[in-house]
Order: structure tokens, then C-alpha cells, then sequence
């Protein structure tokens, strides 16, 4: 599992510091060097189709490493693992 989360890291996409809920488009937008409205109206363009975009972005939220290189699903999965 360490493997996976590894290579997820090595992407260079992170959640971004401007963020509204969970930092993905801001993210999206560093990536890409863009604005982050623009990114943001995208997605909400995005969403308004039929298609999983909700899940995508729930998706990329549990992914995508934040600032500090901290992984949401990794973290979960190893307090989880602590318990046992």
C-alpha cells in the first residue's frame, strides 16, 4: 500500500492552499497555473452534466496529498490498522 500511496505523491499534485472545501481545485489550478476561479467554474460546469463528478472530486479529496504531504485515505487506513 506504501507503493501506491507513493507513486500518488509522485504526480506533484497536491490539494491546494486556496481552498473551499477540500483544496482540490485550488490544487488543480497550481498544478496547471491557472486561476483558480477558472478552475473552480470548470468543475461546477462539469458537475451540472450527468456524470460522476461529485464522486471524482470525493475521489481526488482522498488522494491527493495536502500541503504537508499527508495523504486523508493513508492517514484513515493507518489509525486503522493501529487499532488491531
Amino acid at each position: 500500500m506504501d507503493k501506491f500511496f507513493s507513486t500518488i505523491r509522485g504526480f506533484g499534485l497536491k490539494r491546494g492552499p486556496q481552498r473551499w472545501l477540500g483544496g482540490v481545485c485550488g490544487g488543480i489550478a497550481a498544478k496547471l497555473n491557472v486561476d483558480v476561479a477558472f478552475v473552480r467554474i470548470a468543475y461546477l460546469l462539469v458537475s451540472l452534466l450527468p456524470g460522476p463528478a461529485f464522486v471524482v472530486y470525493l475521489a481526488a479529496w482522498l488522494l491527493l496529498p495536502d500541503q504537508r504531504n499527508a495523504i486523508i485515505l493513508e492517514t484513515f487506513l493507518a489509525k486503522r490498522s493501529s487499532r488491531r
